[in-house]
């Protein structure tokens, strides 16, 4: 018998002021049995850096489907405008990505980001319509000890960091931007 995903629900309140965007969003988050808290809540903080006033920002299958990103943003006509990636993917998925995307973000996190980094960007050099960023692990650890069923975050971000609360705790989540 296959496991079925949890479902997380999520109210967001986002203030970014490096982007002078400030809004409220209610997400539903579907968690693969085989992710972690600390993968699920990233995806979450990756919405949140990423959402802006047209709202066409979505999560997508994640896990479950292969050919598809964390995140993305499609047109009217089902192009794919944006595709956010969470983790260390590998570099034929990123420039198959940027090959079907205007527009790729990865955000990488973990003990082995920067060591991930290092074998994968010469191999990335002509993908033009790439940013790659890594957060710290102090941050993202931390932020996974904030994941619930029913969560209701407060998200500052500003300076190419996050700060996030809760009732039971807070996450400062630094960004370094790679590429």
């Amino acid at each position: 018998m296959a496991l079925r995903a949890t479902v997380h629900k999520a109210d967001l309140h986002i203030a970014d002021n490096d982007r002078a965007y400030y809004g409220s969003h209610s997400v539903t988050v579907a968690r693969h049995p085989s992710e972690t808290d600390e993968r699920m809540m990233v995806r979450l903080l990756a919405y949140a850096l990423f959402i802006d006033a047209d709202d066409t920002l979505a999560f997508t299958r994640g896990l479950s489907e292969t050919d598809e990103p964390d995140l993305w943003r499609k047109d009217m006509t089902g192009a794919i405008l944006q595709w956010v990636e969470t983790g260390l993917p590998d570099e034929r998925r990123i420039l198959k990505a940027c090959g079907r995307s205007e527009d790729v973000v990865i955000i990488a996190y973990g003990r082995n980001a920067g060591l991930w980094w290092q074998g994968v960007k010469g191999k990335l050099a002509r993908a033009g319509k790439l940013r790659v960023y890594i957060l710290d692990m102090e941050g993202t650890a931390e932020l996974a000890g904030m994941a619930e069923r029913k969560m209701e975050l407060n998200i500052n971000i500003q300076d190419g960091g996050a700060w996030v609360s809760n009732e039971s705790g807070e996450a400062n989540v630094r960004m370094e931007r790679l590429r």
